[in-house]
């Protein structure tokens, strides 16, 4: 043995204590440009980590990661600086996981290794981490700095599969999350290699349905509920396939996020909303429209721009727009989330927590984002009547709306038990069957402008005042 691994190896295996990992399987396997371990150390460790999460019965985590578009690092500063790059990024992810849990694979790819009984969400928060730590800029040469990004893929053991089938498998979640524009995660799901020709096909419709026009809003609209008037609309997509006819958002978008369409169609939803509320201007209506934002676009550095560029062809003013994101969506990546949601904020936009009491936020994280309003998930709603922890759960999440200074909202209303039962706890706006379906952008006009509609309900008066257009939507703050 020579005299540095004498040295070194005592250190290694002191540092790893607690793992069980046999590190003997790493010694001399180490990739030369990162000193992290290699393919066949890694592979080794993980199928020696699967064994004992066997015993254990627990479960392990693996992630590739991929930087994008790195081909061009080495086409425009050349060979060196493309090697200085990936020894960075491998500094950079060697203290996110445990010691030797961390790999170079080949050219720019990684692998990283969770033990211990990972769960999903530990995976999801460490993708996270891994994401936000590529993006800090890097320096290459003569004082030039590059800003990455890259593509992670994430395999469950065992629920993904035998061991042998993790890196592969990781890889074809990796090539998913790639597929989508890279800077995100994708976890493997059996639809990415085993999709029925059914789905095969509806995909291929659906990466068409842009184009052909065939995606459609409809508008829900959202009630005041001290008065009962009609205050806005939530813009809900529908796709009105040629074959299949009207097609909800259940069955197609978690495909289009697994396939990375929901990108452009997250676009077309943006630009639609914001033609439509100048349509409705120009007939007098003063609606306010509420969309949803996917967890793909929260990851999206250009969103804010997009957003205010679309305004901006419409001279639509921002405040009449509402952003909504899922609590899970929120807290996938809460720093990034966090300064996209406080430019959109910072522009005029109000900005809403869905499904509110379904995720794992912390108060503290709530507090640190630019949020107007929280929705009570519908799942509280439908048993409010029947169900009492329900009832405390809602009366709580208007508890913490009111007193963050918040306002708060109940989807899901179709009985008049469950809006009376929110109007009690205070609910600010509900909105559900109870009162309208969604429906079309000239429906909810009609009955806003002659009263035709599905019941007698009032607008609120401020929806039909005179609206002084912005000619230019404020941009974005920096970050």
């Amino acid at each position: 043995m020579t005299s540095w691994l004498r040295v070194l190896l005592p250190r290694l295996l002191n540092r790893a204590k607690g793992t069980r990992l046999d590190l003997r399987l790493l010694v001399g396997a180490n990739d030369p440009l990162t000193r992290l371990p290699g393919p066949n150390a890694f592979d080794n460790t993980l199928e020696q980590a699967a064994r004992q999460a066997d015993a254990k019965r627990e479960k392990l985590a693996v992630l590739l990661v991929n930087i994008d578009n790195f081909k061009s690092i080495n086409s425009k500063f050349g060979g060196r600086a493309g090697d200085h790059v990936l020894r960075l990024v491998a500094k950079r992810l060697r203290p996110l996981v445990q010691p030797f849990m961390a790999a170079r694979l080949e050219g720019d790819g990684f692998a990283l290794l969770i033990t211990g009984n990972a769960q999903s969400d530990d995976a999801a928060a460490l993708a996270a981490q891994v994401l936000s730590e590529i993006r800090l800029p890097i320096g290459v040469v003569r004082g030039q700095t590059v800003k990455l990004t890259c593509a992670v893929g994430v395999a469950m053991y065992p629920d993904c599969g035998p061991v042998e089938s993790m890196i592969p498998r990781a890889r074809v979640a990796m090539a998913n999350a790639k597929a989508a524009g890279g800077d995100r995660y994708s976890f493997f799901d059996p639809s990415m290699t085993q999709g029925s020709a059914d789905q095969i096909e509806l995909l291929r419709d659906l990466r068409r349905a842009v184009e052909l026009k065939q995606l459609e809003l409809h508008y829900q609209p959202k009630i005041h509920a001290p008065t009962g008037e009609i205050t806005g609309a939530e813009a809900l997509l529908r796709w009105k396939h040629p074959t299949r006819g009207l097609i909800g958002p259940g069955s197609f978008i978690p495909l289009a996020e697994r396939s990375g369409l929901i990108i452009p169609i997250g676009h077309w939803i943006i630009d639609e909303a914001s033609r439509q509320l100048r349509a409705w201007r120009d007939q007098g209506i003063r609606m306010r429209v509420a969309i949803n934002l996917s967890a793909q676009q929260l990851r999206q550095s250009d969103l804010p721009e997009y957003i205010a560029a679309a305004l901006r062809a419409g001279q639509v003013n921002p405040e009449l727009l509402t952003c909504e994101v899922t609590e899970t969506s929120a807290m996938a990546d809460v720093d990034a989330a966090a300064r996209i949601l406080r430019k959109l904020h910072a522009m005029g936009i109000q900005i809403s927590i869905d499904d509110f009491g379904t995720g794992h936020s912390s108060l503290a994280y709530l507090r640190s984002l630019p949020v107007d309003e929280l929705k009570i998930d519908r799942s509280f709603v439908l048993d409010l009547e029947t169900n009492e922890d329900a009832r405390k759960v809602a009366r709580a999440v208007v508890n913490l709306a009111k007193a963050l200074d918040r306002k708060v909202v109940a989807e899901g209303v179709e009985t008049e038990g469950q809006n009376r039962i929110l109007r009690e706890f205070g609910c600010d706006q509900l909105q559900g069957y109870l009162f309208a379906k969604p429906m079309s952008a000239n429906a909810l006009a009609l009955w806003a402008t002659e009263d035709v509609g599905p019941r007698t309900m009032n607008f609120r008066d401020s929806i039909f005042k005179d609206t002084s257009p912005l000619s230019v939507v404020p941009r974005p703050a920096g970050n």
